[in-house]
């Protein structure tokens, strides 16, 4: 067993505006573990507070104080029927009609928040390209990067967290993450060109699960996920 101490979700990094975004909060824990990780959420991740990481072999959970922020466990066998990406042009032509603009529930998301400016959010927003599927195009900006050219891990896990929810065909729900684990099969380059997809691969009582993944120009996967989300009144 092992503790990391003082892990903190910087408030530039949430979702809502008064908690961390699903898949960057979901990423620290996975980023800082020892394994594969699924991750599971419990309570919404607040901002600007540390907390800490309590490691037991294959299993850990982010405490704030006595309460579980969050648990990690491992997965072995992340299996996901992944669909054929569209061009990038493509997801240039969807983009705009991303039903966040002007709906968004959390419009100051890192992710996909509309009133994220170039290079303080992923502005990831995307639009419907097939039934109950969605694509964006996405560059990566350096600041994303660690040092190398290559776009950091937990920034991998944010970016394939909220095209999920936006893959939904009833936008009159609300919906935060509750389940999450990523995949990633090859490093992603700053300031290159990439599509983020996400579809619906089902859905039960206040339950919808769905897959994300991010492709390089050529159409190669370079990390997908598993998602399961719930409902929530507005």
């Amino acid at each position: 067993m092992f503790i990391i101490n003082k892990l903190v979700v910087d408030k530039h990094y949430c979702g809502p505006s008064e908690s961390g975004n699903g898949g960057y909060s979901a990423g620290i824990i996975a980023t800082n573990v020892p394994f594969a990780a699924e991750v599971t959420l419990r309570k919404p991740p607040p901002l600007d507070h540390p907390m800490r990481l309590v490691v037991d072999g294959k299993t850990a959970q982010l405490l704030d104080g006595k309460e579980c922020i969050g648990e990690a466990k491992e997965v072995t066998n992340l299996e996901l029927e992944i669909p054929a990406p569209v061009s990038f042009e493509e997801a240039e032509k969807a983009s705009p009609n991303f039903y966040g603009f002007g709906n968004a529930a959390f419009p100051n998301c890192f992710v996909c928040g509309q009133n994220r400016h170039p290079g303080s959010g992923l502005k990831i927003h995307p639009g419907k390209v097939r039934e109950l599927t969605v694509a964006s195009p996405w560059i990566p900006y350096s600041e994303l990067g660690g040092g190398n050219g290559f776009v950091k891990p937990i920034f991998i896990w944010a970016a394939l967290d909220c095209p999920g929810a936006w893959a939904l065909l009833d936008h009159n729900i609300v919906v935060v993450l509750g389940r999450f684990a990523v995949r990633q099969i090859a490093r992603v380059e700053v300031n290159k060109r990439y599509v983020v997809m996400g579809w619906v691969t089902g859905s039960e009582g206040r339950k919808t699960w769905t897959g994300t993944a991010i492709y390089n120009e050529m159409g190669k996967v370079c990390a997908y996920a598993k998602a399961t989300w719930i409902s929530i009144k507005q």
